[in-house]
């Protein structure tokens, strides 16, 4: 019932926008038609931020990290907007079949959040992200599976750290978990192992996560996500 209530009061009840912050009534899923028309918009393309870290695999992104898909991350990951779930997992999907191509068996794989910021965010953001995705690829006929063979280990938090502390975190963030192995589809061919993350930025939490899963046999032929950071250029 705390479902149904929440969604007759996104018909009734005005609700700020999660991509411009305007307050707006009738948002379902919490985004604005002009905001989903903009996200709508955005193309999946390959990135690779430069330097590119070693191990990290091909990249590709739905768009910038900038204007309504910068702040639907944000409503979702900090403020506890968790319906975005839905509709950025949907994105996030089409992301995942761009940069796979045609359909075929997949295992998908979320960075794992510590434990900590799970507990902060009232759950693991990323894999709630992967079932949403993993959900809307089968409806199209992908054969998926969300795979969870990697631990967060505690680390600090990222903002107060420089380009080196930022790479030496990364390099002992994530550890495999007990009995991770790589597994077969269900058609018995081995699954294309797609890493999944939020934004990319210097890349070198993606490419750790990479290193990990190859020494587990699963290296993943290539990472999906939502934002790429871009260097701000000099004036």
């Amino acid at each position: 019932m705390r479902g149904l209530w929440a969604d007759l009061g996104d018909l009734v009840l005005p609700t700020d926008c999660a991509g411009c912050r305007e307050r707006r009534p009738g948002l379902r899923h919490g985004i604005c038609p002009t905001c989903v028309t903009t996200l709508g918009a955005l193309r999946p393309r390959s990135v690779r931020p430069t330097p590119a870290p070693a191990g990290l695999p091909p990249c590709v992104a739905l768009g910038p990290y900038a204007g309504p898909l910068r702040e639907a991350l944000l409503a979702y990951k900090d403020h506890g907007r968790h319906g975005l779930a839905r509709p950025l997992g949907a994105l996030l999907a089409e992301v995942v079949a761009a940069a796979v191509g045609g359909a075929r068996p997949l295992a998908l794989v979320a960075v794992p959040d510590t434990a900590a910021a799970a507990r902060a965010r009232y759950g693991d953001h990323l894999d709630r992200l992967a079932r949403h995705c993993a959900a809307r690829l089968s409806r199209a006929g992908w054969p998926v599976r969300v795979h969870r063979p990697l631990r967060a280990l505690p680390r600090p938090d990222s903002v107060t750290l420089d380009s080196a502390g930022r790479a030496a975190a990364a390099e002992a963030a994530f550890q495999p978990r007990s009995g991770a192995r790589r597994g077969g589809g269900t058609s018995g061919v081995a699954p294309v192992v797609v890493l999944l993350d939020d934004i990319v930025t210097t890349g070198v939490t993606l490419a750790a996560s990479a290193r990990v899963l190859a020494a587990t046999g699963q290296a993943p032929g290539v990472a999906a996500v939502l934002a790429a950071t871009e260097k701000k250029r000099p004036s």
